[in-house]
């Protein structure tokens, strides 16, 4: 109700206590998953080894959090629950922060919105203490039995803040909210043992664990075998983690476990940089599956930017996301085998672009030439030291892959290398091919692996033709009889903007009236594709792409790799062509040295690996 003088001017009055406690409660605990990401957070500050997480109803009727941690006495119990009353600051300037908590806003939030009790005791004490707080009012301490540590209740949330509570959602939404906090809390302490159930039912039961453990268990990812380890450093910032293969990935980033100096954040700086480095490995509209930590000097850092603490400010974010962009680049650059990629990590993705459908092959060329793959260069142009030195010393047969040929003359022919079947690869030796189109084949330790030989190929024309792109290394091959395509002239248009672009690529184009464009050079690399289906391709994939635009660097770049990946498809092996026992393991050995083989052009996986706990579970043995 407004209040106002005699004349009727609105008069300025102070609030109560309980009205400021409630006001200032909205803004740190918005639902319970909030009150429970305090609760959980003061547990770890505490130097708790053990942590049980109850939720009834996703929160909303009761949470309790209990913890063996260094306890409270009477005193400070009594201060706990006042605002801005904390143990965790050591200075006022709030620049050094080494705790997940530190404004003493958490427990007189939750009391002001909800029934609060919190029992607590020292560890050389005698006796537990207890205190309650009521929609903001709080009681009086007094004893109570107890084990050592802290045991918070927290009932009826948001029953002094009715217009709040109408806004929440279904029980299992705000569980499922619950669920990905304790998530990433426990990723960020891996030496905390933590338990968590909903209903009664057990959803987390983790041990202390050493961080690959934790992390396997956190991505669902079976265990630490799955994952690629990342590292790296520039000056004094720190990356480490470890990442799922590309062909593994979620419809929205809640796979994304981000830690900052230990503190779990939602940093868009984090993300994109995460969405930069999967970008040319992984399908579109996807998100990528990873746990990565990183440390930064806490003065290059702003952690107090909002009262969830999970957004931040950095001195120099372009720093932040070239090191994320780099390290992640460095553990992608792996060829196939070295994560497994198993059937049950594999996300339902829905309807599928449509893929060209190519007629199977008659015949298989056989004129014995190889091509030198040259060491991987980056996009600075520099060869990346990150990447396997192996592929710098790859030859395909074109017995084996038809779509590579020597565009470069490198000195003397290098001799082939030695295809003998060896089962301890990690890709093993070739078994058999399925419907045409799927090799098998059996590691050392008896698992099976099928791989995809058209997305394979795929991938590794695109390597050698993104290799020769970016050293200026493409050969064009002119055509006896220049081809014409007839396209809509708003294609048109977009091809002919490329054109020097193309041309880079080894595809001279020219007008030829305003509905149609004359090609007369084709990449050497492709052989004989055909110049007709590739250039309507091309130019639905320009013009799909609304920011395509040839005087834009970051653009070009990312469409160039596009234009790249639609010339690898057409240039592969395809789909219902017979392969002998030698193309196969040759296909296998190639695909362990080429960088980024674990996925096809367009992000799909190009081998699944079933160990024999997957088969066992499969047929009903375990």
């Amino acid at each position: 109700m407004n209040m106002s003088s005699g004349n009727g001017q609105p008069v300025i009055r102070r609030l109560s206590e309980q009205v400021v406690n409630r006001i200032a409660a909205g803004e740190v605990i918005e639902r319970p998953a909030a009150a429970l990401k305090e609760l959980v957070e003061n547990a770890i500050d505490s130097g708790a080894r053990r942590i049980q997480i109850r939720l009834d109803r996703g929160g909303m009727d009761r949470i309790e959090v209990t913890d063996d941690g260094c306890g409270m006495s009477p005193g400070d119990l009594r201060l706990a629950v006042e605002r801005h009353c904390t143990s965790k600051l050591r200075d006022e300037t709030l620049v050094r922060i080494s705790t997940l908590g530190f404004r003493g806003e958490a427990l007189p939030s939750i009391g002001a919105a909800a029934r609060l009790t919190v029992m607590s005791r020292l560890r050389d004490s005698d006796s537990a203490w207890a205190i309650r707080v009521e929609g903001g009012v709080v009681g009086e301490v007094e004893p109570c039995a107890g084990s050592p540590g802290t045991r918070v209740l927290v009932e009826d949330m948001f029953f002094a803040t009715p217009a709040r509570r109408k806004f929440l959602k279904s029980p299992r939404v705000e569980s499922s909210h619950a669920e990905n906090v304790v998530r990433r809390l426990a990723l960020s302490a891996p030496h905390v043992a933590f338990r968590l159930e909903f209903d009664q039912r057990l959803i987390l039961d983790l041990p202390v664990q050493d961080m690959a453990a934790r992390v396997a268990a956190i991505l669902e990812s079976g265990h630490a075998d799955g994952l690629l380890p990342v590292e790296g450093q520039r000056g004094d910032l720190k990356l480490s983690g470890f990442i799922c293969a590309p062909s593994v990935h979620r419809a929205t980033a809640n796979g994304q476990m981000l830690m900052v100096n230990g503190r779990p954040v939602v940093d868009p700086v984090l993300r994109t940089a995460v969405r930069v480095a999967y970008r040319n490995v992984m399908e579109h509209g996807r998100h990528a599956v990873v746990a990565l930590s990183l440390e930064i000097p806490p003065e290059q850092v702003d952690v107090n930017v909002h009262p969830a603490k999970t957004e931040l400010r950095y001195a120099d974010s372009a720093a932040v996301r070239a090191l994320v962009i780099g390290s992640l680049g460095r553990a992608l650059g792996t060829g196939a085998g070295v994560a497994g990629v198993r059937p049950d990590l594999l996300q339902s993705r829905g309807p599928s672009p449509a893929r060209i459908w190519y007629p199977p092959e008659r015949s298989a060329d056989a004129t014995g030439l190889s091509t030198r793959l040259a060491a991987p260069i980056g996009a600075s142009g520099a060869a990346d030291p990150g990447l396997p030195t192996g592929f710098a010393e790859s030859t395909l047969p074109l017995s084996a892959l038809p779509a590579a040929r020597k565009v470069v003359p490198e000195g003397p022919e290098q001799p082939a290398a030695d295809m003998t079947p060896a089962i301890d690869h990690p890709l093993g030796a070739a078994v058999a091919q399925v419907l045409g189109t799927y090799i098998v084949s059996q590691t050392a330790d008896g698992a099976l692996v099928l791989v995809d030989q058209h997305a394979a190929h795929e991938r590794l024309t695109h390597e050698i033709l993104r290799q020769q792109y970016l050293g200026g290394e493409i050969r064009a091959q002119r055509l006896l009889l220049p081809e014409v395509v007839d396209l809509p002239a708003r294609q048109v248009a977009v091809l002919l903007s490329f054109s020097v672009a193309l041309g880079r690529l080894g595809i001279e184009i020219e007008p030829f009236g305003g509905t149609a464009v004359l090609v007369r050079t084709m990449p050497a690399l492709l052989g004989k594709e055909d110049p007709v289906g590739m250039l309507r391709d091309l130019a639905e994939e320009l013009e799909a792409d609304d920011l395509a635009s040839p005087a834009q660097a970051d653009a070009l770049d990312a469409r160039m790799d596009a234009i790249i990946a639609r010339m690898a498809c057409h240039g592969s092996v395809r789909a219902g062509r017979k392969l002998t026992h030698e193309e196969m393991n040759a296909l296998l050995r190639d695909m362990e040295r080429t960088p980024r083989s674990g996925t096809c052009s367009h992000g799909r996986p190009t081998w699944l690996k079933l160990e024999k706990a997957d088969l066992e579970r499969m047929f009903g043995r375990r």
